[in-house]
C-alpha cells in the first residue's frame, strides 16, 4: 500500500513531452515545481527535480541520507494525457539510504523517522492551505 497524499486539482499543468523523461503517462513535474517553492518557504533547500520511471522526485536533502518527495499521477490509461479534472495526484515522502551506507540506518534511524514525519506534516499543511486542492481517498 502506498502512503502519502491523494488529491484533485486543476492547478498543475501537464507539460507537452513531460513523460519522455519518465514513462508514458507518468506526470507530475509542475506539481514538483510548485512544491519546491512551498518547501523553500518552509526552510527546505530542495536540490532539484529528478525524472523517475514512475513520475518526478523532488530531492530535499542528501546529507546522511536522502529525503525526497515523490510526485505523480494515479491513472490506469498509460500513454495518454488525462483531462485535468480527472487527474488524481499522489505525493509521498521517502527517506532512503544507499546500500553502502547501511550503518546510517543503525545510527540515525530515529532521526530519519523524525525528519520524514516533519516533511510529511509540512506537506499536509501546504495542501490544506491551498483551496484549489481537494483531498481524496487513496486511488
Amino acid at each position: 500500500m502506498l502512503e502519502g497524499f491523494w488529491f484533485k486539482s486543476e492547478m498543475f499543468a501537464i507539460q507537452a513531452g513531460e513523460d519522455w523523461d519518465t514513462n508514458p503517462g507518468c506526470f507530475g513535474k509542475s506539481l514538483a515545481e510548485w512544491l519546491q517553492t512551498h518547501l523553500e518557504a518552509k526552510g527546505y533547500s530542495p536540490e532539484g527535480i529528478i525524472p523517475e520511471d514512475w513520475g518526478w522526485c523532488l530531492m530535499c536533502s542528501r546529507e546522511d541520507f536522502m529525503l525526497w518527495v515523490g510526485c505523480g499521477v494515479m491513472q490506469n490509461e498509460l500513454g495518454t494525457i488525462p483531462d485535468p479534472s480527472e487527474i488524481t495526484w499522489h505525493c509521498f515522502v521517502v527517506t532512503e539510504v544507499p546500500f553502502w551506507k547501511f550503518w546510517v540506518k543503525l545510527i540515525k534511524g530515529a532521526e530519519m523517522g523524525a525528519v520524514s514525519s516533519k516533511l510529511h506534516q509540512n506537506l499536509e499543511t501546504i495542501f490544506a492551505s491551498e483551496p484549489r486542492i481537494t483531498m481524496v481517498d487513496e486511488a
